[in-house]
């Protein structure tokens, strides 16, 4: 059941509701896959379940496995397009009640919290729409692969 004032169940319907943060790039068969505008660590992603729970202990374990089954399938794509040192995986929800993990790729030579706990919403990298568009395409185009 979806939430009509959640940006993740409305993801498609209604992506205003993510306009600060996100852009739809993906429905997935478990999940949204949503490119994070903040992007100091190039191909950072959110893959939010489609089913409007709170927590991962929410689903059942065939619902739980098929959702991570989408969560590692973008994990490898990012890999592929980007070839990161680490994808670091934070799954929060304090203040958003929709299970969703954030895929963050993290790179060495990078400055920002190589060793680190990723910072959630640092506004220090946003890029043209030209430059969103290029990057969902690398994410999709690998993917597919």
């Amino acid at each position: 059941m979806k939430d009509e004032k959640c940006a993740y169940c409305m993801a498609w319907d209604d992506p205003s509701l993510m306009d600060a943060y996100g852009i739809p790039l993906a429905e997935l068969e478990n999940s949204n896959l949503i490119l994070f505008k903040e992007q100091s660590h190039p191909g950072r992603v959110i893959v939010a379940a489609k089913q409007h729970v709170d927590d991962i202990s929410d689903l059942t374990e065939d619902e739980a496995l098929a959702y991570m089954a989408d969560v590692r399938r973008v994990a490898a794509a990012l890999h592929k397009a980007f070839a990161p040192q680490k994808i670091n995986f934070g799954a929060y929800g304090d203040l958003m009640h929709h299970l969703h993990f954030h895929l963050v790729p993290k790179y060495e030579n990078d400055e920002y919290e190589w060793g680190d706990v990723f910072a959630m919403n640092p506004g220090r990298v946003a890029l043209t729409p030209e430059e969103y568009d290029e990057l969902g395409k690398r994410i999709l185009a690998a993917l597919e692969d």
